[in-house]
């Protein structure tokens, strides 16, 4: 959903939209980023330093409220934050790497049919999906597999579960810090 949509919204609605509250849409759905409450409040601040956090909480907040912007765990990759974004007209999957973080966004015919064929399989009258696919990117699998190669010169039986088990007590650390 476009900031336009989102305005238009909020006027049927009689909310007030501030100066604020246009800075926080726009970052939103500008910045080409998944944003946190934390970093959304700080790029805010750099346009307007008297904005503070609970103007980012309760703005947040009203636009879930009014299904204009959906929150996102992204697969939790950095504990338990959430990430926001405009409601898009066009469905999409978010793609996370589960080592490095980084998100991209997959659009296509496949999760059309995807949804068609649960609605048909099911009878089920889908309101609205969120796909997220876990791995890892291509960098982090070179990554990965020079990693795998130094562990098996190292001699480590089966590296491949070294590497796995690497990987998966660097992000329960990331979570926990």
């Amino acid at each position: 959903m476009a900031v336009d949509s989102i305005k238009g919204f909020l006027r049927e609605k009689g909310v007030r939209l501030t100066r604020q509250r246009q800075i926080l849409l726009e970052l939103i759905d500008q910045t080409g980023e998944h944003l946190d409450a934390e970093r959304l409040f700080q790029l805010a601040q750099e346009k307007d330093p008297k904005l503070n956090r609970v103007t980012v909480y309760r703005t947040l907040k009203m636009l879930k409220a009014g299904g204009m912007v959906d929150e996102l765990d992204l697969m939790h990759h950095e504990g338990d934050q959430h990430y926001y974004e405009t409601r898009l007209k066009q469905e999409h999957a978010h793609v996370i790497c589960l080592r490095c973080g980084k998100v991209e966004e997959f659009f296509g015919e496949p999760l059309q049919r995807l949804r068609k064929q649960i609605e048909s399989h099911f009878g089920f009258q889908i309101l609205l999906a969120r796909t997220e696919v876990g791995g890892y990117c291509a960098h982090c699998q070179s990554l990965r597999a020079l990693e795998l190669d130094r562990a098996r010169q190292h001699g480590i039986p089966d590296a491949s579960a070294a590497a796995e088990g690497g990987a998966t007590h660097r992000s329960r650390a990331k979570r926990t810090a």
